[in-house]
């Protein structure tokens, strides 16, 4: 194990199993049938076990974005420039992006940290600079990080999460963007799950069927080159992965091991997801999962994880905007909890024994 990761090893924290038993048995007492609500219930009694307390809320929720661009992007695997990545973090700070918007909306604090660009956006106000180079090496040819540059992106994830943990927030989002990342993500699910590139690789940022195709075939390659060193989850992710990537494992690691719930955005997400579970076994009980993206590869690490999302909208943009839109679902599942009566306060009889 190296030592620049050692931290990222502690164990996970065990939700509350007392809070949970106290809303459950709420959810038991409420004016409706057992079970009525589906998941709403359950979700509810997740939510009181992570948080500890029988009433949980989700008054406050951080949405932290990670931006960083990948060398892999020298080899014609995305439909946009470089360029691109500088732009959307200018563009997050300025208030247009999708997150931005569903932030707002949300009433939730959003966080965007700038992790390394091709392109460098200067210092912008409500951005955290994180630099750790322009960007990963070209994973097709090199290890796309050092350890040192791994770590340190995790440590970038890991003190938003202490952060939200210090404003007393109630959930934790983690989004990202980077131009390249879903050629990264893909060839970390392969390398984690021993899946062929061809069952993993989609269109990102909308590649035709040959820019798939052309894109699994990098991957191969890139399998092929570091192959020696894949059985180990935190060196695939120096080998394979993205700062970005990174950053969002070493934040769910941290949510787990401190005890902060966390809502999994899309593929790029999970991916980091499966990475922190592999790394930490027991993680994911501290995670709730936001959606099903189209990208194809992401039913088989949801699978892997033993996911059940909360939608299916076909989304794939990324930024944690399919996490941000399965909050409100999150915050019903609360009011109902809370704000519902038992049948002894409303005067309605229970069910015939």
């Amino acid at each position: 194990m190296n030592a620049p990761f050692l931290p990222f090893f502690a164990q996970p924290r065990l939700p509350d199993a007392m809070a949970a038993d106290q809303a459950r048995r709420r959810q038991d007492s409420l004016t409706k049938p057992p079970g009525a609500l589906g998941e709403l219930e359950s979700i509810a009694i997740r939510l009181a076990a992570l948080q500890g307390r029988s009433r949980p809320r989700l008054d406050r929720i951080q949405i932290s974005i990670y931006a960083a661009d990948h060398g892999i992007a020298a080899e014609n695997i995305s439909a946009f420039p470089q360029a691109v990545t500088a732009e959307m973090i200018r563009n997050f700070a300025g208030g247009g992006a999708a997150i931005s918007v569903l932030a707002r909306c949300l009433g939730a604090t959003l966080e965007v940290v700038n992790l390394g660009t091709a392109v460098d956006c200067g210092e912008l106000t409500g951005v955290r600079r994180v630099l750790l180079g322009p960007g990963t090496a070209n994973f097709a040819r090199h290890a796309a990080m050092s350890d040192q540059q791994c770590a340190a992106a995790m440590d970038a994830g890991a003190d938003s999460v202490r952060s939200a943990r210090a404003h007393s927030m109630d959930l934790f989002i983690g989004g990202e963007m980077g131009i390249g990342n879903t050629t990264a993500a893909a060839a970390l699910a392969c390398a984690l799950l021993g899946a062929e590139a061809a069952l993993m690789a989609g269109p990102g940022t909308g590649l035709d069927a040959s820019g798939v195709q052309h894109k699994a075939q990098v991957i191969e390659r890139a399998l092929a080159l570091h192959a020696p060193y894949l059985n180990d989850p935190a060196a695939a992710l120096c080998r394979l992965g993205g700062f970005e990537i990174a950053a969002l494992t070493g934040a769910f690691l941290t949510c787990a091991q401190i005890g902060v719930p966390a809502l999994i955005d899309g593929f790029i997400a999970s991916v980091a997801a499966l990475i922190a579970e592999r790394i930490c076994p027991g993680a994911s009980r501290w995670w709730l999962f936001a959606h099903r993206s189209s990208e194809p590869g992401h039913a088989r690490v949801l699978d892997a994880l033993k996911a059940k999302p909360l939608l299916d909208l076909g989304m794939r943009l990324g930024e944690a905007s399919g996490a941000a839109v399965a909050v409100p679902i999150l915050r019903l599942a609360c009011e109902l909890h809370d704000g519902m009566s038992s049948f002894d306060e409303a005067g309605v009889s229970t069910k015939i024994a």
